[in-house]
């Protein structure tokens, strides 16, 4: 019997970013709301896009089957 495809989680794939080296992008959390509170360093740290490393990695290209 062949194999199984797994389907790609739709959820994930929306969220992330594949580089063309196989690094996984994400934006920062807690940059949706409650700004106001929050030093303008630290919103500016928070800006751009995180690069996850390790299991977290691991899991997330799992999902997406790279």
């Amino acid at each position: 019997m062949p194999k199984l495809k797994l389907k790609t989680h739709s959820g994930t794939k929306d969220r992330v970013k594949v580089t063309k080296n196989g690094r996984i992008r994400v934006r920062h959390t807690g940059t949706n709301h409650f700004q106001q509170k929050k030093s303008s360093s630290r919103k500016r740290t928070l800006e751009g896009l995180e690069t996850l490393i390790g299991k977290q990695a691991k899991s997330i290209k799992k999902r997406l089957g790279v």
